[in-house]
């Protein structure tokens, strides 16, 4: 099996990087695969026999009834972005802490989302102004 491959690169706008060392045309040649042999004696498991008693072997089955309660915060970092040959064009990084929940959820203080909700306060009532005394 024999594969080759011609590149060559041309950008219209500098980018600052010299591509002048790097090859241009590669080849990849496989002319042989070694044999590989895996040699494993056959494993067998007979029934142990007490003189009246035969002991088969043991199936064992594990599950879990029920998950956990937990409420578990893990760190979160993403990172989304676009790079061409190494320089970043476009990057949004994101990073925080994410929950995995598996208890009936009871929002924390700090985990209220939408409006406050805030406490009617009394609104004062202006008090009308003193008319002026007329004197006769």
């Amino acid at each position: 099996m024999s594969a080759s491959a011609d590149v060559s690169l041309t950008f219209d706008n500098d980018l600052g990087v010299d591509l002048s060392g790097i090859p241009s045309s590669f080849s990849i040649d496989v002319t042989h695969l070694p044999k590989i042999e895996v040699d494993l004696d056959p494993i067998t498991l007979n029934p142990i026999t007490l003189n009246p008693i035969t002991i088969e072997p043991l199936d064992l089955s594990v599950r879990i009834k029920e998950i956990p309660s937990i409420r578990t915060h893990v760190p979160a970092y993403f990172t989304l972005g676009l790079s061409i040959l190494g320089f970043e064009l476009v990057c949004a990084r994101l990073c925080g802490e994410a929950q995995v929940i598996t208890e009936p959820y009871e929002p924390n203080p700090c985990e209220h989302c939408g409006e406050p909700t805030r406490q009617p306060q009394p609104v004062p009532v202006p008090t009308p102004a003193p008319t002026p005394a007329v004197v006769k």
